[in-house]
């Protein structure tokens, strides 16, 4: 009777299996095809589908990896009012400022129908520090304001368009074609140049630098806008 019994349950799990791998017979049949086939064709589908499957896995990462650009950067020698006008765009007031040693970021909330809020970005002006921090934020950059000091523009052009040279050049600005808007500031201090004047010497020292400088409103680099604003007070 055990006998009888256990016979029973092996032909019952030997049921129970077939009736749980309805795709045996195929799969089955899919090996023997396979063993059949030259080796060398076989190579050829593996290598086809490693090319779909990598293909696959960089598109996913190329239309992933955009990076968002909110920054406004301002940048600029020492002394040409970036700290300042960092502050007064914040907080809409004047304020005691000093040369800037590293960068200050905050939050600004643009005042157009759209509220979008850009991360406004203050970099230090001294020469020893400008490029590790442009290197730094470059990248990120949805707009650059480059601020000039009208008041001692005509002692530092050689600077300021040397200056203006790196970003209408550099690699990675090119590439994001991110808005260049030349601020103008100190307008109202006396003696200082005109936002004219200075778009004429900046244009005319780029050209001899090899920048090009020229465009409608304002001058052009690679595929990045110039425009060029004033500010009357510091």
């Amino acid at each position: 009777m055990e006998a009888h019994s256990t016979g029973g349950n092996v032909g019952e799990k030997a049921d129970v299996e077939m009736a749980g791998s309805p795709f045996e017979p195929y799969i089955e049949s899919l090996r023997q095809q396979l063993e059949e086939q030259d080796p060398v064709f076989l190579i050829g589908v593996i290598v086809a589908l490693a090319v779909v499957v990598i293909t696959c896995v960089f598109l996913k990462y190329f239309l992933t990896s955009k990076t968002v650009r909110t920054s406004v950067l301002l940048v600029g020698l020492c002394d040409s009012g970036k700290t300042l006008l960092f502050s007064r765009l914040l907080s809409g007031k004047f304020k005691r400022t000093q040369t800037s040693i590293t960068d200050s970021s905050a939050p600004y909330k643009a005042k157009n129908d759209r509220g979008s809020t850009w991360t406004l970005i203050d970099l230090p002006g001294h020469d020893s520090l400008r490029p590790q921090y442009l290197e730094k934020f470059k990248s990120a950059a949805r707009a650059i304001v480059f601020v000039v000091d009208s008041a001692i523009f005509q002692k530092e052009v050689r600077d300021v368009a040397e200056f203006l040279y790196v970003l209408l050049t550099d690699a990675v600005i090119t590439r994001n074609t991110p808005a260049l808007v030349v601020a103008c500031n100190k307008q109202d201090i006396t003696m200082a140049k005109s936002a004219k004047l200075i778009q004429q010497q900046l244009e005319k020292e780029l050209r001899h630098n090899g920048g090009g400088g020229r465009g409608g409103k304002g001058g052009e680099g690679g595929g990045v806008q110039l425009q060029f604003l004033k500010n009357h007070k510091e």
